[in-house]
């Protein structure tokens, strides 16, 4: 049997996606052959799939390809709020790139919602889409001028905002910047009827198919997978990162983010709302309807994919700020979720460099993936019909300048440097019989670097734990029990199999 990550620790709830366990599975086919057709969609997320239904209904044949099974990845793990309220952003956005630009960004979320609303009724999906207020509350009177500030910002851009002396959560706050007719649903039970309407009429779904390369030749590109090849006009990369990254540099404006989810019970009715916090730690909440009652959602403890610490300890920690808020009954699931921040907070949407316009990407959603992935699957089925966007402008990859974000781009990519010159010249210390069992670490054995995973049996795991991307030595994960790469983000199981690009080829045994 295949070992199932994240699995005992005595954490609280068992280690599943809500949205995995109660939406039904798929069976796509792999890719069967060479293939030819209008658009190639790597990917089979939120973007990829909305985008693929979306160029289909332009008239244009698609393929989508999905490594493992569509929906099952960042996607899968989300909170799934549906909203254009982003934290703390607008007010953000109008110093950093004016009015025009941020408008751009408010209008395109909210368009998001429109779209997502329109296709829920256009095709009757089953998927809980409830409308609701989103709130970003305030902890101090501190923080209470930066959402006052928020909430001006938002309105001037006509998003439907409002300062709120009252925030209908236990405990203090100090106000909070309210979006009025936001939304929630299951993501999961949305894409799967979203992707039965892609296959026929010259479009397809192909599951197990791991993209590894993209060649372009003129006005065609190839897809190298690792079974056949899918020769297209466009080639869109919805693959959360960008596993091609020709002469983007993605790589080095980027950096990888988890976050934590509990599904709880709880002994009081939770308020009509979606909540998160403005500073600090970020603390989100919401609820979802679930056979025997009310599921909520508490989601937080960020860091860095790849810190190398016990990362079991982030679900404790929730646990216990949960149950300081309210009065838990039961902790049924748990999960976590991975995204990519960009220099400057805002997702890179289009084409993927000058020179390579029929590759297109999107990523870096900054875990507000539900709208800006439905955004981004409407700007590029524009740029691949040969339309304006309206919204290109403030999501254009080519927009970053390293002097415009300096300090924080060279933060970044020192600290991707250490990390790595670490990983490489650092001596890891211990011995094979010190690994207890569901215990994962990296040993120096027989002169290399070796990650060695004992499992619940007392079998050996052991890999190399050299990232096949670019070459950074992958840390133990201990809450989700994988090797997690510090620098861009490739995750791989007990046994080296990828996870998580942007890595296309799994950890070799140790030795390779």
């Amino acid at each position: 049997m295949e070992h199932e990550p994240g699995a005992g620790h005595g954490l609280p709830g068992r280690h599943e996606s809500f949205w995995m366990e109660t939406a039904p599975e798929t069976s796509y086919p792999p890719l069967p052959g060479d293939l030819e057709t209008d658009v190639a969609v790597v990917g089979g997320g939120i973007t990829g799939i909305t985008t693929a239904v979306l160029l289909k209904q332009a008239g244009y044949t698609v393929a989508v390809i999905e490594g493992d099974r569509i929906s099952r990845g960042v996607t899968g793990h989300t909170t799934a709020k549906v909203t254009s309220l982003h934290r703390l952003i607008y007010r953000e956005l109008v110093d950093r790139f004016g009015g025009s630009r941020a408008k751009q960004y408010a209008d395109a979320n909210q368009a998001a919602i429109g779209t997502i609303a329109s296709l829920v009724l256009d095709y009757d999906i089953p998927c809980d889409f409830i409308r609701k207020p989103a709130y970003t509350y305030a902890e101090s009177e501190d923080s209470r001028d930066l959402v006052a500030a928020e909430a001006d910002a938002a309105r001037s851009l006509g998003l439907p905002a409002a300062f709120v002396d009252d925030v209908p959560l236990p405990g203090r706050t100090y106000g909070a910047v309210q979006f009025a007719d936001q939304a929630q649903f299951h993501p999961l039970n949305y894409l799967m009827r979203l992707a039965s309407l892609i296959p026929g009429d010259g479009s397809q779904i192909f599951e197990k198919t791991r993209a590894l390369a993209v060649q372009e030749e003129r006005s065609r590109c190839t897809v190298r997978t690792d079974r056949w090849t899918v020769t297209a006009r466009s080639v869109v990369l919805a693959t959360h990162y960008p596993f091609y990254d020709g002469p983007g540099f993605y790589y080095a404006r980027m950096e990888p983010s988890r976050s934590y989810v509990l599904g709880i019970r709880t002994d009081e009715p939770f308020p009509e709302g979606m909540f998160i916090n403005a500073e600090g730690p970020a603390h989100s909440w919401r609820s979802q309807p679930a056979s025997g009652g009310e599921l909520v959602l508490v989601g937080g403890m960020e860091h860095r994919t790849g810190e190398n610490v016990d990362t079991r300890e982030h679900y404790r920690r929730l646990e216990g700020y949960a149950r300081s808020v309210y009065p838990v009954k039961s902790v049924d699931y748990r999960w976590s979720a991975q995204d990519y921040i960009t220099i400057d907070g805002v997702p890179y949407i289009g084409p993927l460099a000058d020179g390579h316009e029929n590759i297109y990407i999107a990523t870096g959603f900054r875990k507000w993936g539900m709208t800006n992935g439905t955004a981004a699957a409407m700007i590029l089925t524009d740029m691949i019909r040969g339309r304006q966007s309206p919204w290109a402008e403030v999501y254009a990859p080519d927009r970053f300048r390293p002097m415009a974000s300096i300090q924080r781009f060279l933060a970044h990519n020192i600290e991707v440097a250490e990390k790595y010159i670490g990983g490489v010249i650092s001596r890891p210390s211990g011995d094979l019989r010190d690994v207890q069992p569901g215990e994962g670490r990296i040993l120096m054995i027989e002169g290399r670097k070796t990650g060695i995973y004992r499992d619940q049996e007392g079998r050996v795991h052991a890999v190399n734990p050299t990232c096949t991307h670019m070459g950074c030595v992958a840390a133990w994960n201990s809450a989700e029990e994988t090797w997690d790469c510090p620098c861009h983000g490739s995750r791989y199981s007990v046994d080296g199999r990828v996870i998580h690009g942007p890595a296309v080829r799994g950890l070799p045994p140790p030795g390779e």
